[in-house]
């Protein structure tokens, strides 16, 4: 009895091993660490983006699925993630499963830079500057006017944001994009 629990616990450690560099390695191969955003900046960011219920919401690098699970819980969103770390599209699923948002929660396995999102009314960004100055066209010649993407942290540097939240740092733009730059903005709002 012993033996077999040594080796369950062996095959436990190993399975968590596994798992860890899953969750690490896969993400950081293709330049973007997991970094998870606290709950209160996601609904402010989901509030400023103005989602409403049965929009369709992609997140770009969906990491653990918190922001699926709170635009699906809270606002009523349908929800797509896309995420190439196959140890987090597994915690997104058991996150969205445990939450009751099942339904409203789809997880995709994919580069968010080929990602096809002509159907979405918002598109969650949490990236570094590089990244997104990288999406800006890809985003662009895809979403539909009135459309609107919300950056956490980093801004577009060719569009003028229509609305900025200065103490969390979310940028949220309408589509098409205003030319312009964040500046421009704190310009016309100091007038």
């Amino acid at each position: 009895m012993t033996d077999i629990l040594i080796l369950v616990a062996f095959f436990f450690f190993i399975a968590l091993f596994v798992f860890g560099l899953l969750w690490v390695l896969v993400p950081a191969m293709y330049g973007l660490p997991s970094r998870p955003t606290h709950p209160d900046r996601i609904r402010v960011a989901l509030k400023l983006a103005r989602l409403k219920a049965d929009e369709l919401l992609y997140d770009f690098g969906s990491g653990d699925g918190r922001v699926l699970v709170i635009a699906a819980r809270e606002f009523g969103a349908k929800t797509i993630g896309i995420e190439i770390g196959p140890a987090q599209r597994l915690v997104s699923w058991l996150a969205a499963l445990y939450n009751g948002v099942s339904d409203r929660v789809r997880v995709e396995a994919g580069n968010f830079f080929k990602s096809d999102v002509h159907d979405a009314d918002v598109v969650f960004i949490y990236a570094t500057s590089t990244e997104v100055a990288k999406l800006a066209l890809h985003l662009e010649g895809q979403m539909k006017p009135g459309s609107r993407v919300v950056s956490i942290s980093a801004d577009f540097p060719e569009w003028e944001p229509s609305d900025f939240d200065g103490d969390k740092l979310i940028f949220v733009y309408e589509m098409p994009p205003k030319p312009g730059s964040w500046t421009t903005y704190l310009l016309k709002k100091t007038d």
